[in-house]
């Protein structure tokens, strides 16, 4: 079994989980079909609260 022989350092467990925060990249934005406002994708639209072509969040008349 693979079994550390010893401990790893601080400085070598944060450099090696640094390494990898390059590789994120930015969440994509989509229009909304209803309103054309940005969305990020799987949410209900903010502007107009819809979200699949339905109304999931009721938003006020003013």
């Amino acid at each position: 079994m693979g079994v550390p022989k010893k401990r790893t350092s601080k400085m070598r467990r944060d450099r090696r989980r640094a390494a990898n925060s390059n590789l994120r990249v930015a969440v994509q934005v989509t229009k909304c079909p209803n309103c054309k406002e940005p969305v990020m994708p799987h949410r209900a639209c903010s502007a107009c609260g819809q979200y699949k072509g339905r109304e999931v969040v009721p938003q006020a008349q003013g």
